[in-house]
């Protein structure tokens, strides 16, 4: 069978790549490169929950695109960051760094810009199409907040945001009618320097597992059933290997932790500051109730990873994963046996930016 995956970059000129995967000759090829708006290059996106829009996370912008197939894909509109007006302005770094589709009613967009000025989180409201509408609130975090990753519990009641700058996770309830978010509170990093950046969630919705960037490290997380706030439970692993960690902790940046369509297995990267240095893929055997069994491999990646090294589990079974880098430029489709991680497929895109992560669209 043949699959399509989307594919943005982390540098103008702004475009989307399409390609397809082969599942039974292990075929990856390139088969459009969409021009999207120049100064709008998709560091990060995600599609709709009917897979008919996708929307970018993109340098000053938020952009939505109508998706008709793998290869016809429409821009439909661009938003600026809300909250600190400074954020918009060409002279801060600030960017659209993350974006996150509701997949339950409203259907409203959620997206966290980065560096500075990034104290606000951007809620979005979608027309008919599923297209980008009109900004609907811009909810508060904290003054030093840079927020790189979100995740919703199972019933899209409420949020969690991995906060790097603050080192914090932040809890928020979602309104099921309006979409809109509510502070319920935060819970600071085990360690003063660990910079959540990623978060993701078992579909029991009692476990909550944060990726910390500076840590290298995966912190687990209890939900409590009384302030739906996540709780520490103590148990940490390591993303680098100790023996190397430990001899240069700033060589290592932990980047995405993803789980599996069947929430058995969860998997998560880190990458290193030099070309001559390789990132790591671990993978993690979980229990029923989301606790982590054991870690059932640290292995290296091809590179460093660069940018990116971003791991996207497929989503109609635990069997493919995709891979991108965006220090060479490729894409790589793996295969997961539940013990095993094999690699059987490699495209090479030498574009400016290319690698950010990929999205699967069938």
């Amino acid at each position: 069978m043949k699959h399509h995956l989307f594919v943005g970059t982390w540098t103008p000129p702004g475009a989307i790549f399409s390609f397809e995967f082969d599942d039974e000759s292990f075929d990856l090829k390139l088969i459009a490169r969409t021009a999207i708006p120049e100064a709008e290059p998709i560091s990060w996106m995600t599609l709709n929950h009917e897979k008919t829009t996708l929307y970018g996370a993109a340098m000053k912008k938020w952009n939505s695109f109508t998706v008709q197939s793998p290869t016809s894909i429409k821009h439909h509109s661009s938003h600026s960051m809300g909250g600190d007006a400074r954020a918009n302005d060409a002279s801060t770094k600030t960017r659209a760094i993350f974006v996150l589709a509701a997949q339950k009613p409203p259907f409203n967009v959620y997206g966290n810009p980065f560096y500075d000025y990034a104290g606000y989180g951007n809620v979005f409201s979608v027309d008919k199409s599923g297209g980008l509408q009109e900004s609907v609130q811009n909810y508060e975090y904290s003054p030093e907040t840079a927020i790189h990753g979100m995740v919703f519990d199972p019933s899209e009641s409420y949020l969690y945001s991995a906060d790097m700058w603050a080192n914090k996770i932040w809890c928020h309830q979602k309104d099921p009618e309006t979409g809109l978010l509510t502070l319920v509170g935060s819970e600071d990093a085990p360690k003063h320097h660990d910079a959540p950046r990623w978060v993701e969630m078992h579909p029991s919705g009692d476990f909550l597992y944060a990726l910390m960037e500076a840590g290298n490290t995966l912190g687990v997380y209890k939900i409590s059933k009384d302030t739906h706030m996540p709780e520490y439970t103590g148990k940490s692993y390591p993303l680098v290997p100790k023996i190397l960690f430990e001899r240069n902790p700033k060589m290592y940046r932990a980047d995405v932790v993803a789980i599996s369509h069947s929430g058995k297995y969860l998997f998560a990267t880190a990458r290193s500051n030099s070309s001559a240095v390789t990132g790591y893929i671990s993978a993690f055997a979980l229990n029923a109730d989301g606790s982590i069994q054991r870690q059932m491999c640290l292995s290296p990646t091809p590179t460093s990873g660069g940018h990116s090294n971003a791991i996207v589990p497929c989503d109609w079974s635990d069997e493919w994963l995709a891979l991108t880098d965006d220090e060479q430029g490729w894409l790589e489709i793996y295969r997961w046996d539940g013990e095993w991680l094999a690699r059987v497929a490699h495209c090479d895109v030498k574009e400016p930016g290319f690698g950010m992560n990929a999205v699967w669209y069938d």
